[in-house]
């Protein structure tokens, strides 16, 4: 019985971990899917219009800093408008896996 219980707990345990790292896509694809790219350029490199930033070699930190600042309100300046209501539909993990992403693209 002791060995049932153990094999079924281990299996929950082993599912439950393949179900939260196919969670969260990779930086690359939720840049992608979340519209990222239809303003700063694929890869982040190539904006669409010249006030927008390039992402693409930023310090990780910095970038999911600014998504978080604009997300809350804290960071209202230059384009923060503008990514306001693209960030409301980005999780913090989604973001910091933007971030990621971002920081070593080139």
């Amino acid at each position: 019985m002791k060995s049932k219980v153990l094999a079924l707990s281990l299996g929950a345990a082993v599912f439950s971990f393949g179900a939260m790292s196919n969670a969260f896509a990779d930086g690359a694809a939720l840049f992608q899917a979340k519209g990222c790219a239809g303003c700063h350029g694929a890869g982040g490199n190539a904006p669409v219009m010249p006030v927008y930033p390039k992402l693409a070699g930023q310090n990780e930190q910095y970038l999911l800093q600014q998504m978080k600042d604009i997300k809350s309100g804290a960071r209202s300046n230059g384009q923060a408008a503008v990514m306001k209501g693209v960030i409301a539909n980005v999780s913090d993990a989604e973001m910091a896996e933007i971030a990621k992403y971002l920081a070593g693209a080139k």
